[in-house]
């Protein structure tokens, strides 16, 4: 597999201009979530380029199969996800966001692009490998029901159905030329919290002729801690936390009711639903008891996600043959999500982190954030890791 390897970095290295340059237009044309009709076109003009027959699915994603030697010997599946956020872009940039308010502050433009140097570099070694490579390029990442589980509805893991799904996700505090990897479980499940708490309203300076909601609001915010401090093992990570909480009352006023927002993540599904159920009659509980009332609204979100612990143990091995051993960084937990999460709970998954920060420290903004951007380097390091991880995961026995 010696000259695989060498025959890899070589495309990468040959295609990461190209590659750079896709991620530059992507990035300048920056579409929201289920809304990316222009960027699945783009998309879908690429992998005809290179002799696919790529095909829509959930609206605006697009899928496609790369075919080898023996096409129905194993398939691995790779999902990058196309979607953008509603930030206003802040770099001063030649490929600067050219549709206001919107902006790849999350990477997702990196995942498209690498996906496609991929594709790039397998297409040219479709006599190298047996089996079959589905390439998977996602709607609406970042916003529920999350594309990916619209596309497993649609049937994205069957016809073929494949051994193993990999994926990939920038990562600024590791630098280009480096990816952090973890198995097990690593991602949390996330849910949005929407509650209204309802009393009755009047002067401030008469709080015996009200039902007040604020207070209520704000027992129910401090009891509800709780629940991860007591009803959660301790050695099960879980978050609740309220980020929203509007009073529109005033400096005399008590208003008749008070609106809150919140979230909560954990890395245990069983746990997830109890922790809904304690939550609703806490809330409930607590507001009959001071003689109000309330409504909470719980929109579940994506699951946790779990890398496959013998598929990561072989992503990482191959990551190391390519990268070095020094470059495999072992990662922790992290209680942000990812709807990624969907294709671990249905396939065996392995998601992992790209670096894209430069060696002197450039690039180091987090995702989300109106200065995000990548070192590009990590556009060679990217579509040619994930070949090789991806002719890997088909040879092996």
């Amino acid at each position: 597999m010696q000259h695989l390897l060498s025959r890899i970095k070589a495309l990468a290295t040959e295609t990461a201009a190209d590659t750079v340059a896709l991620r530059q237009h992507l990035h300048a044309n920056p579409e929201l979530s289920f809304k990316e009709f222009n960027t699945m076109a783009f998309v879908t003009a690429e992998l005809t380029k290179m002799g696919l027959s790529p095909q829509p699915i959930a609206n605006t994603g697009v899928v496609a199969l790369i075919e080898g030697r023996n096409p129905s010997f194993r398939t691995v599946a790779l999902r990058a996800d196309m979607d953008a956020l509603p930030i206003t872009e802040q770099n001063e940039v030649p490929y600067k966001s050219t549709n206001p308010g919107v902006m790849h502050a999350c990477g997702h433009d990196v995942h498209t692009s690498s996906l496609l140097g991929t594709a790039r570099i397998l297409t040219q070694l479709r006599d190298e490998f047996e089996g079959t490579v589905k390439l998977m390029f996602q709607p609406g990442e970042e916003l529920l029901p999350g594309g990916a589980s619209l596309m497993i509805k649609e049937g994205v893991l069957e016809n073929p159905k494949p051994s193993s799904v990999l994926g990939q996700h920038v990562f600024p505090m590791l630098p280009a030329g480096q990816i952090g990897i973890r198995p097990g479980r690593y991602m949390a499940s996330t849910d949005e919290l929407y509650l209204t708490v309802r009393g009755k309203g009047g002067h401030g300076a008469m709080p015996e002729m009200n039902l007040d909601p604020v207070l209520v609001a704000a027992h129910i915010i401090v009891a509800a801690q709780q629940i991860v401090s007591r009803r959660a093992s301790p050695k099960m990570p879980s978050v609740l936390s309220f980020g929203k909480v509007i009073a529109n009352g005033a400096t005399n006023v008590i208003p008749n009711e008070v609106y809150i927002e919140g979230t909560f993540r954990t890395l245990n599904e069983e746990w997830r639903n109890e922790a809904h159920e304690h939550l609703r009659r806490l809330c409930e509980g607590l507001a009959e008891s001071m003689g109000a009332t309330c409504e909470l609204e719980i929109r579940r979100g994506y699951p946790y996600l779990e890398n496959e612990p013998q598929l990561t143990a072989r992503v990482r091995a191959a990551a190391e043959q390519y990268l070095g051993p020094e470059n495999v960084i072992e990662l922790d937990q992290w209680l942000a999500a990812e709807d990624f999460a969907y294709f671990s709970q249905a396939a065996d998954a392995c998601f992992y982190r790209l670096g894209t920060r430069a060696a002197d420290g450039r690039f180091s903004s987090s995702v989300h954030t109106p200065t995000f951007d990548i070192e590009p380097t990590a556009l060679e390091t990217g579509p040619g890791l994930m070949a090789w991880l991806t002719l890997q995961e088909l040879s092996n026995r």
